[in-house]
């Protein structure tokens, strides 16, 4: 299931990528550094997967795994560090493809 959201999240951040300089203006984005730290201090979230969009930027999914909360971030080539989307109620799985003989 994980590989499946990360999958579709991947393909729908595609998209999300080109509106990075909206965003950056918006005041969502701030040093990639300062980010991580705020994750990690605030939130006690590490990463937990990572991707490589379209355009380059890299897509990443933090997550504490003893809050349950959540956080999308994606990296831009220039260095800027963006908020994609944040949330509550992670949980890691590990399914099987379906139909590779595996009950659901």
């Amino acid at each position: 299931m994980t590989r499946l959201i990360s999958s579709l999240l991947l393909g729908t951040l595609g998209l999300a990528t080109g509106a990075a300089t909206a965003r950056e203006t918006a005041g969502n984005c701030a040093e990639r550094a300062r980010v991580l730290e705020h994750l990690a201090q605030r939130y006690g979230e590490t990463r937990q997967s990572i991707g490589l969009a379209s355009n380059n930027a890299v897509i990443e999914v933090f997550a504490s795994r003893e809050t349950g909360s959540w956080t999308i971030i994606m990296t831009l080539p220039t260095g800027v560090t963006c908020l994609l989307a944040s949330g509550q109620a992670y949980e890691r799985l590990d399914e099987p493809l379906p139909g590779t003989g595996h009950d659901a």
